[in-house]
């Protein structure tokens, strides 16, 4: 991102013109989040032994993300006199914690702490998301959209179960050298196909990452007989690492374009700035409560890893325009990034230093 607002102020100075480039952030942003949660589902192990963790961390993912959305919606609607609808769907974008950012970002912490943020990033992503579509496109009562809502949920599960162990036979099967590019292809056509009927598509991604990931819960003796586990495991291989590469370039190409169009007076703007940092208090506040008093975990590394990022700045571009608030714009969208980002390269840092010290 800081790249990008130094091209663009490089790009001004030299008077380079530059073809319009911002009709790719939407596209980009929904691919970086597709091959973001693919990639961190892919160094997700499910066991007895992290079971206790994985509760935690879906419990953390959708406690926080709820009683955010209560809280700032609650504040919108009263003190400043928005719709609550229109009050709900623009506080969804600030509670989610961003994959984008927070995967990448805990890759050096210990398996526990790690696996942590993975999960709980990724069940943020994938619950914001479902709520945003929710309030968006729901034109039933409350009680009936609820009801329908559960029942997506329920159906998407089974269906992604159905697609994902296709596509793993797929990735064995497929005997062409260009194979793993296909199977990120079919990944993505199936998260558009079940995003066009505003089903939970993530979850399609996640489970299929996990399946693949955690093969050996699945190895009966038919899967055996039909399938060389070592050739699979070894096709799995070459498979995260495309997926890492990919992953990568999509996600450094869309910050860096979204930096080139963030505004450097609306970055600046001391408005936003109180507005940001009113928002960001209270983000870490809940998080930190909610870690030491409801968790009981200590406060380092997890506390700092709250990041808000791609899957912010793509549900911020989604908002229908008669339903956005006047005082959402790119700057504090900019601003609450860049200061989350910053709170979470401090808490890496001392945790790595802490990390240090007892080696």
């Amino acid at each position: 991102m800081s790249l990008g607002l130094g091209l663009r102020y490089l790009s001004n100075q030299l008077n380079i013109s530059i073809p319009d480039l911002s009709i790719l952030l939407p596209v980009m942003g929904t691919l970086g989040l597709i091959l973001i949660v693919l990639e961190g589902s892919l160094d997700l192990t499910i066991s007895r032994e992290n079971l206790n963790l994985i509760k935690t961390s879906f419990a953390s993912a959708a406690i926080l993300l709820v009683i955010f959305i209560v809280l700032f919606g609650f504040f919108l609607c009263y003190f400043e006199h928005f719709p609550i609808r229109m009050s709900i769907l623009n506080a969804i974008p600030f509670g989610i914690i961003s994959g984008a950012v927070a995967i990448p970002s805990a890759l050096y912490l210990n398996s526990n702490d790690r696996e942590f943020i993975v999960y709980e990033s990724s069940v943020s992503d994938i619950l914001g998301i479902l709520l945003f579509n929710f309030m968006v496109f729901n034109e039933l009562t409350l009680g009936k959209g609820i009801v329908l809502f559960i029942v997506e949920v329920i159906v998407s599960v089974i269906f992604s179960l159905l697609i994902s162990l296709g596509l793993a036979f797929m990735l064995h099967k497929i005997g062409h050298h260009v194979k793993y590019v296909i199977i990120i292809t079919l990944v993505i056509l199936v998260y558009v196909l079940a995003n066009l009927i505003h089903w939970p598509s993530l979850l399609v991604v996640l489970i299929f990452g996990l399946i693949l990931n955690n093969n050996r819960l699945f190895q009966t003796k038919y899967i055996k007989n039909h399938i060389d586990i070592k050739t699979f495991n070894i096709n799995l291989r070459a498979f995260k690492q495309i997926t890492g590469e990919l992953t990568f370039l999509v996600r450094s190409f869309f910050f860096l374009i979204f930096g080139f169009y963030t505004s450097i007076v609306d970055l600046l703007n001391l408005q936003n700035l109180i507005s940001s940092v009113s928002i960001i208090f209270s983000i870490f506040l809940l998080r930190g409560l909610f870690l030491r008093f409801i968790l009981h975990k200590p406060l380092t590394p997890l506390f700092y890893f709250a990041p808000r990022g791609l899957i912010t700045i793509l549900l911020f571009l989604s908002i229908p325009a008669g339903l956005k608030l006047p005082f959402m714009s790119e700057g504090l969208i900019t601003q609450i990034i860049f200061i989350t980002i910053f709170i979470m390269v401090f808490g890496n840092f001392i945790s790595q230093k802490k990390l240090v010290h007892s080696e």
